[in-house]
């Protein structure tokens, strides 16, 4: 699991901003928010701006050299702070397995290319490796392989070839590692199946909810939302079966469907599909829902064993520790990333009203 992340000069973030996933306070109510001892259960607030979307792009950044998984196009434009002097955004990440941690930092230019990679494994260093000037040191790779030959890698991370390419066990921390990031998801619901992760391609995105018993819990979901209308299949003229709105004259779902309900359909696509997600990003989650709804679609999740789950909103509905719990809670300022269990000094408890402390503006520091 994802134990802290931290990115300095990506896109608004000049500074670095620090993410603590094991920050974990000994509140006793709502423990489904913790998983494996580390925060899996978070909803980040700011106001507009501040890049709660350059977060997430910032955190599944490790994506695009890792893996062959889909990255939407264009989402990672402008990649640089326009005041990065040094000219490279710095990503760092450590992970936490049963077997062992990993701590990940690299480097990358404005073309979005590698300039530095540096791994440790439980404080060990692995290899360090500057890829402007071509140097390092890869004597702790020793260790782990001795066949391999480096030159054979083209452009490459050392990193992901070292892991394709040497005959690690399943319970190693780099293998579990890039299975971990092998299963990241990021999305958004302001857009139709724009995504980063878990897959290279979403072919299924309009098939899936074809099958009789998607279609019936998408149905019951819709009707939970206020959506009265009934789902069935059709088959048209080309041959084709699609999904309609059933009434007297049936209506293409994908055509006639308000933009709360196609975005609702893209969250109930990732929920039903994306079963084994290690880390699920969703930006703007509940940005064309109902108060109530977006209370229901926090619990499903909630409720997702082993996985660490990270929502932006605007939504102050939310903030309750009937919901979730202070240091699951995140405000996004322009420096800094704050639970609220620690942007107060307050002590919080359950009894408090998070909501009205919130927008009373408790939580600015």
């Amino acid at each position: 699991m994802l134990k802290a992340f931290e990115v300095t000069g990506f896109k608004n973030f000049e500074n670095t901003i620090s993410f603590d996933f094991s920050d974990v306070r000994d509140y006793k109510f709502n423990d489904f928010c913790i998983t494996r001892d580390l925060l899996g259960k978070i909803i980040v607030y700011g106001k507009n701006s501040v890049g709660k979307s350059n977060l997430g792009l910032a955190l599944f950044d490790i994506v695009s050299h890792l893996t062959t998984n889909n990255i939407t196009p264009d989402l990672y434009n402008y990649y640089l702070n326009v005041n990065n002097e040094v000219g490279y955004a710095e990503f760092h990440y450590i992970f936490t397995f049963e077997s062992g941690d990993v701590d990940y930092l690299y480097c990358k230019n404005e073309k979005q290319i590698l300039v530095r990679e540096a791994v440790s494994i439980n404080g060990k260093r692995l290899f360090t490796y500057d890829y402007e000037n071509n140097r390092g040191d890869l004597s702790g790779l020793d260790a782990l392989t001795t066949s391999l030959n480096f030159s054979f890698r083209g452009s490459d991370s050392i990193l992901k070839y070292t892991i394709a390419n040497s005959a690690l066990p399943d319970n190693h921390p780099l293998y579990l590692m890039q299975h971990f990031v092998s299963h990241m998801l990021w999305f958004r619901s302001l857009d139709e199946n724009r995504y980063i992760g878990y897959r290279s391609s979403s072919e299924n995105y309009f098939d899936f909810i074809l099958e009789e018993a998607a279609l019936k819990e998408f149905e019951s979901l819709l009707h939970k939302a206020g959506v009265k209308e009934n789902l069935v299949v059709k088959r048209d003229h080309d041959g084709m079966r699609r999904l309609y709105f059933d009434a007297k004259r049936p209506l293409p779902f994908f055509r006639a469907a308000s933009n709360g309900t196609k975005a609702l359909y893209t969250f109930f696509y990732w929920y039903k599909t994306a079963a084994d997600v290690s880390l699920m990003f969703i930006d703007e989650f509940d940005a064309f829902y109902h108060y109530e709804l977006a209370e229901t679609l926090v619990d499903l999740l909630e409720h997702m064993p082993n996985l660490q789950t990270i929502l932006t909103s605007h939504n102050t509905n939310l903030l309750s520790n009937r919901i979730m719990r202070p240091d699951c809670y995140f405000i996004l300022t322009g420096d800094k990333l704050t639970s609220f269990a620690n942007a107060t000094d307050r002590e919080l408890r359950e009894g408090h009203n998070l909501e009205k402390l919130y927008i009373s503006g408790e939580f600015d520091g």
